[in-house]
C-alpha cells in the first residue's frame, strides 16, 4: 500500500537477495513495484529473505518510510536420505533370546524436518551369515522408525555361525519417497557356555629323585570356546599331592597344564605318585552352558632312582672323652648311611696325631692310643679329625664329615720331687738351714699344683720337717741339731687331682759346715772321717780324684780365658779380679744359665749414659741391656747394705749384714745368682769379659780380622761368619 501523488513515483529495494549477499537474487520493476526473484532458490541454502522497500519522487526524496518485505522459499523433496555410517557394527551374545537390542541406525535428509520430504522409514533388504549358509531363519529385525535392530529368533549359536551381514535401506515422505541403502555387520559374541576337556584322560610320567624344578610333562584339556578369548582360559589343578610335591601351570599359547616338581622327591621312599589333574576355566560357566561335569585326567609318576651320596648323621660328630681314655675305646659308631642301601667304606682323611683308627666296613671309631691334651692340634680342648665315607656302586659318591673330640684333663701322672740329694749348712743360725724341695707334674690343673709335701718315715718326722712355702715348694729342715753326716730321708709328694696322685723319694741330705758359697768346707772329709758314720777307702779316693780333676780343670780355664783376652786386644798389665765358673750346684728346673761376671762388675761401668748407648765406642749394643733370667722378681726384697765401712776392720759386719739380707730375700733360693755385697772401685781400666755387652751386636761385629791370624782363626772366623 502506498500513498497516490500526482507525481510520478519509483521502487527501490535494498537487502540480502539485492544489494547484499548474496546479491542479485531479487529484482523490483520501479514503475509498478513488482518483485522477481532472478534464478531458481535453494531451501536447503537459503530458507528467507528480509527486504527493504522505498518509494522515492523522480528527485529523489522519499515519500514514505520503508516497507519490509519478508520472502520465505518453500520445501520440495530434493534430497534424499543418507546413512550416517558407511557401515554400522553390532555384537550380540550367543543364545540372546528374541527381541535382545542389538544396535540402532542412522540417516539423515537435509530436506524441511517439518514436512513428510524429511520422515524417514528404516527397513532391512537381506540378510547373509557367515560361515555362508550356515543358517536360514530371519534372525534381526527393525524399528522403521527409530532405526533399532533386534534379533527375533533363537539359535544364535556361535559354534554354528559367528556373524550377519544385513542389507538396510531408508526412505523419506515415511518410506514412500527418495531412497538410500546401507549395511551392518553383527557379529555373534561367545559366552562360556563350554567346560574344558581333558583329551585323553590318563598320563604317564617320570621323575629322577633328588631333582627339583624339572618339567615332567603336559595334560591336554581343551575348551569350545573362541580360541584365546577369557572363556577358552583353562587354570589346572592337582588332588592326591598331600606333601605338595608336584605343581601344574598353563602355557597361554596351548592351554596346556605342564607338570613340574617342587620338592624333592625319594625313590626309597615312595617309587610311584598318581595324580588326579583337574581343569577347569578361569571364568565362571554361564546357566545357559549345558550341564556338563567338571573334566579331570589321570596322572601316573614313576620315580628313577639315583646313587645318593652317603649321608652323615651328625655332622660335625661331636663325643667327649678324658685324655687317659685307653685305646681300642669305641668313640663313635652308626655315624653315616646309605639312601640307596649300598654297601659303604669308611675311611679317616685327617688325623694328625695318628689317634684313631676306623672300621671300613661298620664306620666304628676307635682310639688307636691315649690322647694327649697338650698337643698342638688340640685347640680350645678339641682334637678335630676329618672322616669320609663312600659308597661302593657303580659311580659311587662320597660324603666328609668333621669328627670332634672334647678331651678333658685327667691325673695321669704323680707328681716328682727335685733335687734328691742337697747340702744343709749346720754353721748357720737356727731357723735358717734347710734344703728347698720342689715338686713338678706333666699334667695340667687342677691335676697338679698345690702340692703337699709329707714325711714317709715316722722316725725321721722326729728329726726332720717339711715347711710349705707355695704351691710348689717347701723347706725340708731339722728340728734338732745334728751332727756331721749324711741322711737318706722319704719324702712322699702328691698332687691336687681328683684321686690324688702321689710319688716317693728318697732324699740324700749331707749336713756340714759350709763356706761362703754355700759349700761344704775342704775339713768336712776329715770330719766325716771322725764321725760315727766313717768313710770307706774307696770313698777316701773318689774325693782325691776330684779334687785332682777340679785343679786341672782350673789351670786349663785359666790358660784359655787368658788368650781370649789377648784375641779380644786386652793387654798384658790386666790384672783385674777375675771370677771363673768352674760348676754349679743344681738350682732344680730354673737353674739353667751360668753365672753372669757383669754382675760383679760396677753399674755405673755397665750402663753408659743414654746419649751414648750405640754410639760407637760406647761398648754396648743398641737394643736394651738383657735382664736378669734367674729371679722370679715377683716379691719384695730386703734393703741391701751399699754404704762402705769406713774402718777396714768392720768388713766382717758389713757382710754378715749383707748376708742376713740375702737368706731372707725371697726373690733368690731357690735360684744360684751372686750375692752382690759391694762392687769394685770406679776407675778400673779393665774393661769386662760378659759377651752382653760386647761391642755391638752380633751382627754389627766384624770377624775378617781373624784371618790373619793363622789357620784355627780363620776356621773360628768362618763359624762366627756363618751366624
Amino acid at each position: 500500500t502506498h500513498k497516490v501523488f500526482t507525481g510520478e513515483v519509483i521502487y527501490k529495494l535494498e537487502g540480502p537477495g539485492v544489494d547484499q549477499e548474496p546479491k542479485d537474487l531479487f529484482e523490483i520493476d520501479d514503475k509498478t513495484g513488482w518483485i522477481k526473484s532472478k534464478i531458481p532458490l535453494d531451501r536447503e541454502k537459503y530458507k528467507s529473505f528480509t527486504l527493504k522497500a522505498f518509494a522515492l519522487s523522480p528527485s529523489g526524496e522519499r515519500l514514505e518510510n520503508p516497507t519490509t518485505i519478508e520472502i520465505y522459499v518453500l520445501d520440495q523433496n530434493d534430497n534424499r536420505p543418507i546413512f550416517t555410517q558407511e557401515e554400522f557394527i553390532g555384537a550380540v551374545p550367543e543364545f540372546s533370546i528374541p527381541g535382545t537390542s542389538v544396535l540402532t541406525i542412522s540417516a539423515v535428509d537435509a530436506d524441511d524436518p517439518s514436512t513428510d520430504n524429511a520422515v524417514l522409514s528404516y527397513s532391512i533388504k537381506a540378510q547373509e551369515s557367515f560361515p555362508p549358509f550356515s543358517i536360514n531363519k530371519t534372525m534381526f529385525g527393525i524399528n522403521n522408525e527409530t532405526g533399532v535392530i533386534y534379533t527375533r529368533d533363537v539359535g544364535l549359536d556361535r559354534d554354528v555361525v559367528q556373524s550377519f551381514q544385513l542389507s538396510l535401506e531408508v526412505a523419506d515422505m515415511s518410506g514412500l519417497g527418495l531412497t538410500s541403502t546401507g549395511r551392518a555387520t553383527i557379529y555373534i559374541t561367545d559366552i562360556n557356555n563350554h567346560a574344558p576337556q581333558f583329551q585323553p584322560t590318563t598320563y604317564n610320567m617320570f621323575a629322577m629323585e633328588n631333582k627339583v624344578g624339572l618339567d615332567l610333562g603336559r595334560v591336554n584339556a581343551t575348551d569350545k570356546d573362541q580360541r584365546n578369548g577369557e572363556n577358552w582360559r583353562i587354570v589346572y589343578s592337582i588332588r592326591g599331592d598331600a606333601s605338595g610335591n608336584f605343581a601344574v601351570r598353563t602355557d597361554r599359547a596351548t592351554n596346556q597344564g605342564i607338570i613340574s616338581v617342587v620338592k624333592p622327591l625319594d625313590y626309597e621312599s615312595k617309587s610311584e605318585y598318581q595324580l588326579t589333574v583337574i581343569a577347569e576355566n578361569e571364568v565362571p560357566l554361564s546357566t545357559k552352558a549345558p550341564y556338563e561335569q567338571t573334566s579331570t585326567a589321570t596322572v601316573t609318576i614313576r620315580v628313577l632312582n639315583e646313587n645318593e651320596a652317603p649321608r652323615f648323621y651328625r655332622n660335625p660328630i661331636q663325643v667327649s672323652f678324658p685324655e687317659s681314655t685307653a685305646p681300642d675305646t669305641v668313640l663313635a659308631s652308626d655315624i653315616a648311611h646309605d639312601p640307596d642301601n649300598a654297601k659303604l667304606k669308611f675311611e679317616i682323611t685327617h688325623d694328625p696325631e695318628r689317634w684313631l683308627r676306623i672300621n671300613r666296613d661298620t664306620g666304628e671309631i676307635i682310639a688307636r692310643r691315649t690322647f694327649n691334651i697338650r698337643s698342638p692340634y688340640v685347640k680350645n680342648n678339641k682334637y678335630t679329625a676329618l672322616v669320609k665315607v663312600t659308597d661302593l656302586d657303580a659311580g659311587g659318591t662320597s660324603a666328609t664329615a668333621s669328627l670332634e673330640i672334647t678331651l678333658w684333663a685327667t691325673n695321669d701322672f704323680p707328681p716328682v720331687l727335685v733335687p734328691l740329694s742337697g747340702t744343709v749348712c749346720s754353721d748357720r743360725e737356727p731357723g735358717r738351714l734347710g734344703l728347698l724341695l720342689t715338686a713338678m707334674d706333666n699334667d695340667l690343673s687342677p691335676h697338679a699344683d698345690p702340692f703337699s709335701f709329707e714325711m714317709a718315715d715316722a722316725d725321721m718326722a722326729a728329726n726332720w720337717t717339711i715347711i710349705p712355702l707355695n704351691e710348689s715348694h717347701a723347706m725340708l729342715q731339722p728340728l734338732i741339731d745334728i751332727g756331721w753326716g749324711e741322711f737318706s730321708i722319704p719324702i712322699t709328694v702328691s698332687d691336687s687331682g681328683s684321686p690324688a696322685r702321689s710319688s716317693n723319694a728318697l732324699v740324700n741330705v749331707t749336713v756340714c759346715p759350709c763356706d761362703r758359697a754355700g759349700q761344704c768346707t775342704a775339713f768336712t772329709a776329715a770330719a766325716i772321717f771322725g764321725s760315727k758314720v766313717g768313710i770307706s777307702f774307696i770313698a777316701l779316693m773318689i774325693i782325691m780324684a776330684s779334687a785332682a780333676l777340679l785343679l786341672r780343670k782350673y789351670t786349663r780355664v785359666s790358660f784359655e780365658l787368658h788368650s781370649w783376652g789377648l784375641l779380644v786386644g786386652e793387654s798384658d798389665d790386666d790384672v783385674r779380679d777375675n771370677v771363673f765358673n768352674y760348676d754349679e750346684q743344681g738350682g732344680g728346673e730354673e737353674d739353667e744359665n751360668a753365672f753372669n761376671i757383669d754382675l760383679l762388675r760396677t753399674p755405673s761401668d755397665m750402663v753408659p749414659p743414654p746419649e751414648t748407648v750405640g754410639q760407637p765406642g760406647s761398648g754396648l749394643p743398641k737394643h736394651n741391656q738383657p735382664l736378669r733370667k734367674d729371679a722370679p722378681y715377683n716379691l719384695p726384697s730386703p734393703r741391701y747394705p751399699r754404704k762402705r765401712p769406713a774402718n777396714p776392720t768392720d768388713i766382717e759386719d758389713f757382710i754378715n749384714d749383707g748376708l742376713d739380707a740375702a737368706d731372707n730375700d725371697p726373690n733368690m733360693p731357690p735360684y744360684d745368682t751372686a750375692l752382690i755385697y759391694d762392687y769394685e772401685g770406679d776407675g778400673s781400666l779393665a774393661g769386662s769379659l760378659s759377651s752382653i755387652a760386647s761391642m755391638g751386636s752380633e751382627e754389627d761385629q766384624d770377624y775378617d780380622y781373624l784371618n790373619d791370624w793363622g789357620p784355627r782363626f780363620k776356621k773360628l772366623a768362618n763359624m762366627y761368619a756363618s751366624d
